[in-house]
């Protein structure tokens, strides 16, 4: 490629999911399958519209799709996010791009008054290019109280306590902890959330949509069986090949207050990086010292475990130019958001992991010495993986280890792959396919 001659445009490409658990065909019915279905969908189509836009930002999509996720009341975030043990609500946000940002990944927790968390991340990652962290100080993390005065300093939108509010989550909150949970109690508790709190800008969305009425058209499924592990997320891929994870949520049911989860954790509940592959295999052209695949291979003489790390030769690769006459390094760029048992997350650093077996461990037939991410994910959250694992002899007890993953793996010349694996009942996920076909899936099978 000439000087002149600007890089090939990328096929942008979209994954949403909203959260995983112990989701079955008989404790889902088909009217809320259908209705999570017509949810998810209107989501992914809103989202592409954004991606058609000239110029548009793997950081807009993304961040935009978990805005309308955060809205949405069927979803564990924003409206509609699940209590804490005391009845209230503390909320989690991140966001990270491959390139760009000399953060690359921030992670708002215990938010109380932002309407919308993920806004909050957003803003915190684009303030921090300035010199002060623009108000930030550059920190990668922040917690409760200052995350909701920054929101109102940098302009977004502050909702009282009872916004967050939902008769469903209500319900599985107080069914949780064995206390009753008539309408009575619901209304009194609800009016209880706002005492105090000075009037905020609300919206004629939560005016009107989280009455008394709501309730009884809410979908659900038995709360005996499930209790929502439900965080939603995007990842998106750019035209640039750069790619952007949002994810954001409410938590565990009935987290004890103060509990951090793996949401807004940098490399447990989201990542995103880029790289240029590393290219040892052997080439035509003569060296006139020995090349490093021969370093590499005397390196693993001696020392074994490397030889799954180390990339080794493996005859013709795709990186060798012929035009050129010589190696060249291509780009490689990947994001995960995970879905699940946070804690199980956090123990693994359960995306970051998933994201180094993608760039270190040694993978064939890929002959740029790099693993595919779709199975780095299945070996993290697939069936029998390392989530699932963790969990020992509590799992399908206590829905530790459970949960998903979705991503994009994004390499140079052959554009992005949507990838996603799950180890429990199911998984709510949208996407676009390789022909540009809206897809949705809840279950292994449908796929």
């Amino acid at each position: 490629m000439s000087p002149s001659e600007k890089p090939a445009s990328v096929k942008p490409r979209i994954i949403i999911h909203g959260g995983a658990g112990n989701i079955t065909r008989q404790n889902l019915s088909n009217d809320s399958y259908q209705t999570y279905r017509s949810a998810l969908l209107a989501i992914l189509r809103e989202v592409h519209k954004v991606l058609r836009i000239p110029n548009a930002t793997a950081l807009d999509a993304a961040t935009h799709a978990v805005t309308l996720l955060e809205n949405n009341h069927l979803f564990n975030a924003g409206h509609g996010a699940v209590f804490t043990k005391t009845g209230t609500h503390e909320l989690e946000a991140s966001v990270m791009c491959s390139q760009g940002y000399r953060k690359r990944g921030v992670g708002v927790m215990k938010v109380r008054r932002a309407k919308n968390p993920i806004l909050l991340a957003k803003e915190m990652l684009l303030r921090g290019e300035e010199d002060d962290g623009g108000g930030a100080q550059g920190h990668c993390q922040l917690a409760g109280d200052t995350c909701d005065a920054l929101a109102r300093e940098w302009g977004l939108e502050s909702v009282k306590p009872s916004y967050y509010w939902t008769r469903k989550r209500w319900d599985e909150h107080r069914r949780g902890l064995g206390l009753d949970h008539d309408d009575h109690t619901y209304k009194a508790h609800k009016r209880e959330a706002d005492e105090g709190v000075q009037d905020e800008q609300q919206t004629a969305f939560e005016d009107s949509y989280i009455d008394d009425d709501f309730y009884a058209g809410d979908v659900s499924w038995d709360g005996k069986e499930y209790l929502p592990q439900g965080t939603v997320g995007a990842v998106a891929l750019d035209s640039t090949g750069t790619t952007c994870v949002a994810t954001s949520t409410g938590g565990i049911t009935n987290k004890l207050p103060g509990r951090i989860g793996d949401t807004p954790t940098l490399g447990a509940g989201f990542w995103a990086e880029e790289w240029e592959t590393a290219c040892f295999q052997h080439s035509p052209i003569q060296h006139s010292s020995p090349p490093l695949g021969s370093v590499a291979s005397l390196l693993t003489d001696c020392l074994p475990a490397l030889s799954r790390y180390l990339p080794l030769p493996s005859g013709e690769s795709e990186c060798y130019d012929t035009d050129q006459g010589k190696f060249v390094h291509k780009k490689r760029a990947v994001a995960i958001s995970g879905t699940g048992n946070g804690d199980s997350f956090l123990r693994l650093a359960a995306v970051r992991t998933a994201a180094a077996i993608a760039q270190y461990s040694r993978a064939i037939p890929l002959t740029s010495g790099t693993h595919p991410l779709q199975a780095a994910v299945t070996a993290i959250a697939g069936p029998n993986g390392k989530l699932q694992l963790s969990a020992e002899d509590r799992w399908h007890k206590t829905g530790e280890g459970e949960g998903g993953m979705i991503g994009i793996d994004y390499q140079e010349g052959k554009g992005g792959q949507v990838v996603a694996d799950f180890n429990c009942g199911g998984m709510f996920r949208a996407w676009l396919d390789d022909e540009g076909a809206e897809r949705m899936a809840v279950f292994r099978e449908e796929v």
